[in-house]
């Protein structure tokens, strides 16, 4: 027997559903962000996996651990590197404090030419310094070993989640058939298969893009002369995973350095174009040519999700939720009650009427119909002949 609600009532009970699935989401944070991680890193790798177990005739078990090997080999070399880069770049500390106090003693010395400002005693200003840096260190400290602490255990609980949903993978689909009436099993396989390629296409063109931001920021670095500037343009590149936000931190870090060990605002400033001219050929031509429309989720959209990510699993949630929009909008556009929602989320070029489509279509007819003659004079030509 159906019951009928009133639409009041129905849009109450939805907004309660959404208030204790965030709630949830929060409360086995520990639990869902190492599965969710997993799952992407599930995705990506399963056409390896499957070729290793089709092509080269590798067991299952083998060809997952092999994988895992792969990925975990190339992280531990990104972690190694910035670790020794920052091991090195401690070593600056002293100068940088030294050029630091330089720098403050020209801002006071100017404030007081130009608006009378007195400048404050140099002494107090470095004990407070040395006090607010005190008190970083100390929450710094904490952090850390919060985050080493919850690294550690993703590094192992990860790999376990990833291998099982590899390993299982064929019970979980016929976990997921037991839902789903026998005519409507192909349509499912089907939207599984777009969220896969959604997936691998986000993270693979993602990667791309990372080494190619990464080899752009190192190269305009390196041209400016900044010190670590493989390490800098390798870390902002690695900051991409977090969409807008990411590359304003990437370009805060070096610019500060800058600063702080040539003195210069000049300096800080071209360090600062750099990023912004290499963000401009990300933005527009480098993640467009290589993830294209995989990903077709509108500015809006995705920054509504970035800041929701960021609330509920701080970090993250961030790297986490354009990949996690994207299933959901795909889940969206496969169920006829929820493609509003799917519109909503799509990105306006993928939904808008193509203003230039007759100017193209014009452009593709003149094309064929010269196609069409250059193959007549050769037939005619041949015929002569």
């Amino acid at each position: 027997m159906e019951i009928k609600l009133p639409d009041y009532l129905k849009y109450t009970i939805i907004i309660l559903g959404i208030i204790l699935l965030i709630w949830l989401m929060q409360m086995f944070k520990s639990v869902l962000v190492p599965f969710a991680f997993a799952m992407l890193f599930a995705m990506l790798l399963l056409p390896l996996v499957h070729d290793l177990e089709k092509k080269v005739k590798i067991p299952r078990p083998l060809a997952i651990l092999l994988s895992l090997v792969l990925v975990v080999a190339v992280l531990g070399m990104v972690v190694w590197f910035i670790s020794v880069q920052v091991l090195s770049l401690t070593s600056e500390l002293d100068t940088i404090g030294n050029n630091v106090g330089d720098l403050v003693d020209k801002v006071q010395l100017f404030l007081f030419n130009k608006f009378g400002i007195v400048p404050s005693n140099r002494s107090d200003l470095v004990r407070n310094a040395i006090g607010s840096l005190q008190d970083i260190a100390t929450s710094f400290l904490g952090n850390t070993i919060s985050m080493t602490t919850g690294a550690i255990a993703a590094f192992t609980i990860v790999p376990i989640f990833v291998f099982c949903l590899l390993y299982y993978r064929d019970h979980l689909q016929q976990f997921m058939f037991q839902f789903v009436a026998k005519d409507r099993r192909s349509s499912v396989i089907q939207t599984v298969t777009n969220i896969q390629q959604v997936v691998q296409s986000y993270i693979s063109g993602l990667m791309i893009v990372i080494v190619i931001v990464s080899l752009l920021n190192s190269a305009g670095l390196l041209f400016l002369g900044v010190k670590y500037a493989i390490f800098f343009g390798i870390f902002a590149s690695i900051l991409t995973i977090i969409p807008y936000i990411g590359i304003l931190i990437g370009a805060l870090l070096p610019a500060l350095f800058t600063l702080a060990a040539t003195g210069h605002l000049i300096d800080a400033v071209l360090v600062v174009f750099v990023f912004m001219f290499v963000q401009f050929l990300e933005g527009n031509f480098i993640t467009p040519l290589i993830v294209g429309s995989k990903v077709s989720i509108n500015p809006f959209a995705a920054i509504v999700a970035l800041l929701v990510g960021g609330e509920i699993w701080g970090a993250a949630g961030m790297i986490l939720s354009i990949p996690l929009i994207a299933i959901l909008k795909v889940m969206f556009d496969a169920y006829e009650p929820l493609k509003p929602f799917g519109f909503l989320l799509a990105d306006i070029d993928d939904v808008a009427p193509k203003k230039h489509a007759k100017v193209t279509n014009w452009f593709m007819e003149i094309w064929n119909g010269l196609g069409r003659g250059k193959r007549k004079d050769d037939e005619d030509q041949n015929k002569a002949a």
